[in-house]
């Protein structure tokens, strides 16, 4: 392997353990990047790691049986009586969602939409950041041990708030550029194991999870909690994120759909932030929780007629050296179809 090779998988493994775009994680990858002279990776939306939440897809699988009729109550420890309506809600519409059929020779197509913090650390210590927007495009096929294909795209830079964030982009990209490393790929494996890597749903791989899992929302919170015990900056809005990383990747059956949105009812702190919350041109209810520090919060966005998942995203609620209270620094949205082949 050589040694941009290995400073690729460096910075894509930086990039998988936490691209929420915190500023303590921004610091930190702008340091190794100085230290390595060379740009931000390209951050996958689709995080492959151990102990890594299912961030891929794989095709949808409908699972048998009947949702556990536990409805959130409002009035219990857990979410503002308001969010718990909104989940549950979420839930009973998720129930009545057909799940995308895909024959044999058929593929699951997820596209993903995403933006990103980028950040360097000059020479005079300052920190310069910025947004990237990147798009994927992951091909599953009906048998889960044939071939997924994953066309990566260049990761752009596009929001800047300062004319010094700007120049820093345009010079990384042109570095990334004159690299040959411009963050694009297009990979193939053989049951989705990208980077040599086994998809896993909260420690299980992916098809015992999706098939194994409670379907009872407090038993499944438990196990979320379980499996991210000591990650994040905390219990609560670690276990808000992997409900809604799992939601978004487009490929988790309608029954344990609704089990993620009851789940996430049974979190203290979450609540509805905005009633007209627009993510790529899509508008849903955002519900949130705060970050322990208070600088950011983390929002999932729901269509409230079908129950799908719009998409996540972190908004600053304090501003930094770099972006304004009110910026989104990290979202992402997903869109699932059915083709007829791959790249």
């Amino acid at each position: 392997m050589t040694r941009n090779q290995d400073i690729d998988t460096l910075l894509r493994s930086l990039d998988a353990a936490d691209h929420r775009g915190s500023a303590d994680t921004l610091r930190a990858r702008a340091d190794l990047n100085r230290i390595l002279a060379t740009d931000p990776a390209t951050a996958s939306p689709i995080r492959i790691r151990r102990r890594v939440l299912m961030a891929s897809a794989a095709a949808a699988l409908l699972v048998g049986g009947i949702v556990v009729a536990d409805v959130v109550v409002p009035g219990r420890p857990g979410a503002t009586a308001e969010a718990a309506e909104v989940l549950n809600a979420a839930a009973a519409a998720t129930i009545t969602t057909s799940d995308p059929v895909v024959g044999p020779a058929q593929y699951l197509k997820i596209d993903t939409t995403s933006v990103y913090s980028s950040a360097v650390r000059s020479e005079d210590g300052s920190l310069l950041a910025w947004l990237d927007k990147t798009s994927d495009h992951l091909y599953v096929p009906a048998d889960h041990t044939a071939e997924w294909t994953w066309n990566r795209e260049a990761r752009i830079p596009t929001t800047f708030f300062s004319e010094a964030a700007k120049a820093e982009a345009s010079k990384q990209q042109q570095l990334m550029a004159d690299a040959g490393r411009d963050g694009s790929e297009l990979l193939r494996a053989p049951g989705g194991k990208f980077y040599k890597s086994e998809r896993q749903l909260f420690g299980m791989p992916l098809d015992e999870g999706i098939k194994t899992l409670p379907r009872d929302p407090k038993a499944l919170l438990k196990i979320i909690q379980a499996w991210n015990k000591g990650a994040g900056r905390s219990p609560e809005t670690k276990a808000l994120t992997d409900i809604a990383e799992t939601l978004r990747t487009g490929v988790i059956p309608a029954d344990l759909r609704a089990a993620l949105y009851k789940s996430a009812a049974l979190i203290p702190g979450v609540s509805v932030v905005d009633r007209q919350a627009t993510l790529d041109g899509k508008t849903g209810v955002a519900i949130g929780i705060d970050y322990p520090d208070g600088r950011s919060r983390m929002d999932i966005i729901i269509g409230p007629a079908t129950g799908l998942l719009i998409g996540e995203r972190e908004v600053m609620l304090k501003a930094d050296e770099n972006f304004p209270a009110g910026t989104a620094i990290k979202w992402t949205s997903v869109q699932t179809s059915v083709v007829n082949s791959a790249p």
